[in-house]
């Protein structure tokens, strides 16, 4: 039996949920991997990696893992490279501006629990106009565990004084969903993030899974 969504408080995992940062990951891998004298990857393909962050870029962009040689530098100028023009393309997925002020005309706070770092979070979420208006920005900084820990969500729920048990945590990601189960919040996986098999949501054993903003907007009415 599905619970009731009468929340005292919505949360959001950021990369793929709230915000639409794909179109700079994708420049500026491309443009690396121009710079290595390699032919530019298809949107799609790099998409569907972002919520995997650097990580993911440089394993989609060169094949390489962490204790590769050479992963490492690749790392560091991809995030280099990233810091400097990661709010150029970067928005709110459409509807989810409407979305928010609904949620804020009710009086339900509503924040986010990321696993970016703040380094990177918080000055997209201020170029996005959403600093001033999120209850609370947690990010694995704020945090000695991260996602899929229920650590974040503890603390984000403690920022916008709630109880996790009446939350919802909304994400893109398996350990989104893990680490909102395993804080006790309802959770809801939402299909249109950066998943490489959007099926593979329904297996993530979410409370709710939707297939786009309108379709989560509704949801939480």
């Amino acid at each position: 039996m599905k619970p009731e969504l009468n929340p005292s408080a919505v949360l959001f995992d950021l990369d793929g949920t709230l915000i639409d940062t794909a179109p700079d990951f994708v420049r500026v891998l491309n443009r690396m991997r121009t710079a290595y004298g390699l032919d530019q990857l298809p949107v799609p393909y790099i998409r569907c990696m972002v919520s995997n962050g650097a990580r993911g870029m440089v394993r989609v962009g060169f094949g390489l893992e962490p204790n590769d040689h050479g992963y490492q530098q690749k790392h560091t100028e991809f995030l280099d490279l990233y810091e400097q023009g990661m709010t150029i393309d970067t928005c709110l997925f459409e509807g989810m501006d409407s979305l928010l002020r609904n949620l804020e005309q009710r009086a339900i706070p509503w924040g986010i629990v990321t696993n970016k770092p703040v380094r990177f979070a918080a000055p997209v979420v201020a170029a996005l106009g959403l600093a001033e208006r999120c209850g609370t920005l947690i990010c694995p900084d704020h945090v000695s565990q991260r996602k899929p820990h229920p650590e974040p969500m503890f603390l984000a729920c403690k920022e916008v004084n709630v109880e996790p048990q009446t939350a919802i945590y909304v994400g893109d990601h398996q350990r989104d969903i893990d680490a909102g189960m395993n804080a006790g919040m309802t959770t809801i996986a939402v299909r249109y993030g950066y998943i490489e098999k959007p099926e593979e949501a329904d297996l993530w054993g979410s409370h709710y899974t939707v297939d786009s903003v309108s379709e989560l907007a509704k949801l939480l009415q």
